[in-house]
């Protein structure tokens, strides 16, 4: 008997009529329910051992405010842009839809540089996470957020390619809206960790 291997398209097709994105969808919140139990878990440890510099630099010393709001903004910003890549979506502009995540991603790249520059500033500067259990704490709230962040670029990216050669399809659709939710994920965690980290920290 022969069997004839479905086309791509054929997948595509296959996928889009009996899969609406609501499974999708909801499993990625499952995700991301899991992935604020990490972050808690996180700040907890930075809360309990920020004031543990043994005799190192503290967070007055270290931390430059107007270079972070910088970096804050440009994650803050994208976010809006990421939303009107959705609002173009959901119109059926895919051009505009490409143009929207461009503008996101370099923005987030620009976050995710200016803060590989502030890591290595720092540890030129003999502040490394091997110095004190604050700034253990510190590189790795900060750096997990990072992690994040570089994930959702190389997401961002690959998602272009995918409208770009299939268009806004229906699992194309339920794919941004997924990223969406995790970008918008990372401003809130961001905005805590600028709160807490940076702004607690200089007070």
């Amino acid at each position: 008997m022969n069997v004839i291997a479905p086309s791509v398209a054929d997948v595509d097709s296959h996928e889009e009529h009996h899969e609406d994105g609501s499974k999708t969808t909801l499993g990625f919140w499952i995700y991301l329910m899991s992935d604020c139990i990490l972050f808690a878990a996180v700040f907890a440890s930075f809360a309990v051992l920020r004031n543990n510099t043994a005799g190192g630099p503290t967070s007055h010393e270290l931390f430059d405010l107007p270079y972070v709001a910088i970096e804050t903004a440009c994650l803050l910003i994208s976010s809006f842009t990421y939303g009107m890549a959705m609002i173009s979506a959901d119109a059926g502009r895919k051009n505009q839809v490409l143009g929207w995540l461009a503008v996101t991603f370099l923005l987030g790249a620009a976050f995710l540089g200016l803060e590989l520059n502030e890591f290595h500033e720092m540890i030129r500067e003999g502040a490394g996470p091997d110095r004190s259990a604050f700034l253990s704490a510190f590189f790795t709230l900060v750096g997990t957020h990072g992690l994040h962040v570089t994930a959702g670029l190389i997401w961002m990216a690959v998602m272009a390619a995918h409208v770009m050669h299939r268009g806004l399809t229906a699992a194309n659709r339920t794919r941004l809206m997924c990223l969406s939710l995790f970008w918008h994920f990372l401003d809130i965690i961001w905005i805590g960790v600028f709160t807490v980290v940076y702004l607690m920290g200089v007070a």
